[in-house]
């Protein structure tokens, strides 16, 4: 089986250890993981804000980098679920296709494609999952509450694996950071209180750790806990998974 190794461009900037965190959780899985050194954003930002016509050159970056895999795996629930509903090409259309259809988040690969049973890792403390949107109601990794329907969580599942780790039971278990991509840019205080409403349901439970699959959330939340002055930190879930 061989990789290819999808990194979002805010993780690769700000958040790199995240990465690093994926590449060794997966090579400790015996997966053959290679890093195309020449990806760059996948185009999301633009497709948010109604500019999906400009991201071309993204989506055919994009497919010379990734054609070639039998997989792409990805710390980020946004990034492949923009690809997975948005990779086109109208001269590589196949391999575009293709490509839609081997894309996984990290967790939804480790649960569906590597059935893993098992993680060797131990974080000894009280954590509370942050069940991103994209995450959850585009690529179906948990359940929605408002569903009538038995309840399960990929993330949560690997997250009990974890010798010592604790999950918090939480009062709004799926509601949205707020963070949304350009959002949190063109509706700062609708942003801002719904980030804090989220902070606010995991100080209230105990957590002292707050993980997810994106990045992004986890950055919003985190931006909001330094300001309070909180000792509860972000972490995301490949950084647990790989060990803590």
């Amino acid at each position: 089986m061989r990789v290819g190794l999808f990194i979002p461009c805010y993780v690769d900037q700000f958040y790199p250890n995240v990465a690093i965190a994926t590449l060794q959780l997966l090579e400790k899985l015996g997966v053959n993981v290679v890093f195309p050194l020449k990806q760059t954003c996948c185009g999301q930002p633009m497709a948010n804000s109604g500019f999906e016509h400009l991201t071309k050159g993204c989506n055919e970056l994009f497919i010379k980098n990734f054609a070639g895999f039998d997989y792409i795996v990805c710390p980020s629930g946004s990034c492949v679920l923009h690809i997975k509903d948005h990779l086109h090409d109208e001269k590589r259309e196949e391999e575009a296709k293709s490509i839609r259809t081997k894309v996984f988040e990290l967790t939804e690969f480790l649960t569906d494609i590597l059935m893993v049973e098992n993680i060797n890792a131990t974080f000894p403390h009280k954590v509370g999952m942050h069940q991103s949107c994209h995450g959850q109601r585009g690529l179906k990794l948990s359940q929605m509450s408002e569903l009538v329907a038995e309840p399960f969580s990929k993330p949560g599942r690997l997250l009990n694996m974890v010798k010592g780790l604790e999950l918090v039971d939480l009062g709004r278990q799926d509601e949205c950071c707020g963070f949304g991509g350009t959002f949190c840019v063109a509706e700062e205080a609708v942003s801002v209180k719904m980030g804090k409403d989220r902070v606010n349901d995991h100080l209230q439970h105990g957590a002292e750790f707050i993980t997810g699959g994106d990045m992004s959330c986890l950055m919003h939340m985190e931006g909001i806990l330094r300001r309070q002055k909180s000792k509860v930190q972000v972490k995301h879930i490949a950084e647990i998974l790989n060990g803590g």
